[in-house]
């Protein structure tokens, strides 16, 4: 005889069934889901913005392969780069080790290097020739002479040697205020720093590929003839260049930009370290132009693409998320 059930019965019996099938489906998306949640918050600002960088050359490169040699291994080792940053990023995050720590917020340093240093093969992926002749016009509009020739007459090896110092106070510029923040635990401010470093940085080798310059070292060769000898300092420099040299990529000047989100950054964090600072970033600038590495036109881009980082920089740190999760 077949049992007869109650319809309230066999309703409230659907609904138990519903609830508990929701619930699984829950739980199986919460593990499904878990993984790249895990991953999103291990991941800061900082990874975003590189992110995007990442992604707009290896599009470019899509492209314009045919005006890249080797595109395809560039391809490739942005993709692993990627890759690498999320798997450091996701450790910091599941594991208390400090060299560990340390290496997922020190990583960006080595990151600026890397991508300046590829211009030399990435420069000419869109256009072929140099566009030099743009600021060399701009610079003797502006300044009557053409700056780095004029600046030689005054060419002695102390002046030589001071100027190649004031130059190489760009590294210190990316180290000394972060290492401060980092050392007082003040991951934010820290973090605003390195972000808005990263986001002038990317701007400047965006427009390098954009827009192609040599340098008044190679477009000015034949008028600046006279060398600068100096003593150590200018000897540490002529070791670096002869290694690290980059042809192309000088507009705007990275040196100038970076060093303007240090000495914005200072301004608001430490303000002793902005007058420490700044007599020696004026003569980098200054530098640039005497060393024959950029124009006039180079250092005025470079201070505007830098303001321009820290307050992107600045704005996106106030973002939700902005600042990554880490393991304590």
């Amino acid at each position: 005889m077949k049992r007869c059930e109650p319809a309230a019965v066999r309703g409230i019996a659907s609904e138990d069934t519903a609830e508990w099938s929701a619930a699984v489906r829950g739980r199986a998306e919460d593990k499904s889901s878990r993984p790249f949640d895990d991953i999103r918050r291990a991941l800061g600002a900082f990874e975003w913005v590189t992110f995007v960088y990442l992604v707009w050359l290896n599009a470019m490169l899509a492209v314009f392969h045919r005006n890249v040699a080797h595109a395809a291994q560039y391809f490739v080792i942005h993709c692993w780069i990627a890759l690498g940053i999320v798997c450091l990023a996701w450790a910091a995050a599941h594991s208390g080790n400090r060299v560990l720590h340390f290496a997922r917020d020190w990583y960006p340093l080595p990151l600026y290097i890397f991508f300046f240093e590829e211009l030399q093969g990435l420069v000419h992926a869109i256009f072929p020739g140099w566009f030099d002749h743009w600021l060399i016009q701009f610079d003797f509009n502006f300044a009557g002479v053409h700056p780095s020739v004029w600046l030689a007459r005054f060419s002695n090896p102390a002046l030589n040697d001071f100027m190649q110092f004031a130059y190489m106070t760009y590294f210190l510029y990316l180290v000394v205020l972060p290492a401060i923040l980092y050392a007082e635990k003040n991951r934010t401010a820290f973090w605003n720093v390195m972000v808005s470093t990263a986001i002038a940085n990317y701007m400047v080798y965006f427009i390098a590929v954009l827009f192609p310059i040599e340098s008044p070292f190679h477009a000015l060769a034949t008028m600046n003839t006279a060398p600068l000898n100096g003593r150590y300092f200018t000897a540490v420099i002529e070791f670096i260049e002869r290694f690290g040299r980059v042809h192309g990529g000088a507009f705007p000047s990275a040196h100038v930009a970076g060093s303007t989100v240090a000495i914005l950054a200072s301004w608001r964090y430490r303000r002793w370290l902005f007058w420490v600072c700044l007599p020696f970033f004026v003569s980098m600038c200054v530098s640039t132009v005497y060393g024959r590495y950029h124009y006039i036109a180079d250092v005025l881009a470079g201070i505007v693409v830098g303001a321009l980082g820290f307050a992107a920089g600045s704005w996106l740190m106030e973002r939700r998320g902005a600042l990554a999760e880490i393991a304590e």
